[in-house]
């Protein structure tokens, strides 16, 4: 069983920058993607970025040239870098991981959730 852990939430002004963190409690080699969504009070769930173990990335429209999602294997961790951050970007941003083991089983691992408001 794999613990994620988010970080790196708060306050910002529109404009401003964060970066949010996503520690693996083991090793991420094996996680076949991982992602950040995102929750607004009221909305549902969406998928905000998405990296396979190929590093491929993808964006949903509303961030792409905003943010960018990358990870590190030696430390165990995903990034999403937010940049000229809009009050629309204000939710709970989670962490989420697909992992294949050697087994062949499949897990989906989900982080508590950092907040991330942005004032106008």
């Amino acid at each position: 069983q794999v613990q994620l852990v988010e970080s790196g939430g708060g306050l910002v002004q529109a404009g401003g920058s964060l970066r949010l963190s996503c520690a693996a409690s083991g090793s991420i080699f094996s996680f076949v993607s991982m992602g950040w969504y995102r929750q607004a009070p009221g909305k549902q769930r969406e998928l905000v970025a998405g990296i396979t173990s190929g590093s491929i990335t993808n964006y949903v429209d509303s961030v792409k040239g905003r943010f960018t999602i990358s990870r590190d294997i030696s430390k165990n961790t995903m990034y999403l870098q937010m940049n000229s951050l809009k009050p629309e970007d204000t939710a709970v941003y989670y962490c989420n991981a697909n992992q294949r083991t050697s087994l062949d089983r499949w897990y989906n691992y989900w982080g508590q959730g950092t907040q991330v408001t942005v004032s106008s």
